[in-house]
């Protein structure tokens, strides 16, 4: 009954900020283009990150944030490219990071992604921290390649590494590298310089975004550029952090619980509360973070 009510407790924390985003007018939205190396540019608007690399091949996409906006989109990257968006990889299946995919397959743009994401894509799906039910996507906005380790592409000169992180943000998250220019897309396995949401309905874990961080931070080094799912342009020092931030939270969550406190006595210990600046800053504020730890941690397998 206490895991219960706490699962009630979290959907419920999350349905207003939910319901708030699904209200949000896009007309004002902007699409903001920051230059990443020559060929590759990140563009903010509402949403997850995007990014693309340019050449002569084609533009190569990275997730396309929501339908409304991807007349906005394609008119941000015609500024920095003329050639048509050939491929759009999907870091993972939420909507903010795949709404645009039906737009962007009648473009002919081909859909990539992990398994997971078109399992997930084809079928209604529970997102027990928005506490609502996502409807199958149409068959146009579903990825028509899919993979289950990584894949290669070799692309506008470019080498593409794209790997596979298991049960970090979702089950079906992709970590892409940009190999010759030193530039990384976490998707939402890095939330920059904030408190994360990580889907634990969907397969999403603590311990997958600790790993997911530990494997990009032995492939980076002091000169990668990293775009995070949300947030600024990052680098090494900042996703450290971010990954200590991580395990500390794990590990006073994890103790608690083993103490055997409830999810109420664990709320009121204010576990997050000295990090919730910055940390606590975006989204996902001090007490929510604990709730998704707690929902994560406690679970039954």
């Amino acid at each position: 009954m206490r895991k219960l009510s706490t699962f009630l407790l979290f959907s419920l924390l999350f349905l207003g900020t939910y319901t708030l985003s699904a209200q949000r007018d896009f007309s004002k939205v902007e699409i903001k283009t920051i230059p990443v190396s020559d060929q590759i540019y990140m563009l903010q608007g509402s949403g997850g990150n995007i990014a693309v690399l340019t050449g002569a091949d084609g533009v190569f996409m990275i997730d396309d944030q929501f339908a409304p906006l991807t007349e906005k989109i394609l008119a941000a990257i015609a500024k920095i490219s003329e050639a048509p968006v050939k491929f759009l990889i999907n870091t993972h299946w939420h909507g903010d990071h795949t709404g645009g995919n039906e737009n962007m397959g009648k473009a002919g743009a081909v859909i990539v992604a992990h398994d997971n994401v078109r399992k997930r894509m084809s079928e209604e799906q529970l997102m027990v921290a928005f506490g609502r039910t996502v409807p199958p996507a149409p068959a146009d906005a579903l990825p028509v390649i899919t993979f289950s380790k990584d894949i290669h592409f070799h692309w506008n000169e470019e080498h593409v590494f794209i790997f596979h992180v298991h049960h970090a943000h979702t089950d079906g998250d992709v970590i892409v590298h940009f190999t010759k220019a030193n530039v990384m897309h976490t998707g939402d396995t890095y939330f920059k310089g904030r408190f994360p949401f990580y889907d634990v309905s969907s397969g999403g874990s603590v311990e997958g975004l600790i790993e997911s961080a530990n494997k990009l931070l032995f492939i980076a080094d002091d000169e990668t550029v990293i775009i995070p799912g949300h947030g600024d342009l990052s680098n090494k020092k900042e996703l450290t952090e971010y990954r200590d931030m991580l395990i500390v939270m794990r590990d006073r969550v994890k103790e608690a619980i083993a103490s055997g406190k409830s999810f109420e006595e664990i709320e009121a210990l204010g576990l997050a509360e000295d990090l919730a600046d910055p940390w606590g800053q975006g989204f996902i504020d001090s007490k929510k973070f604990v709730s998704i730890l707690y929902s994560d941690l406690t679970r039954e397998e």
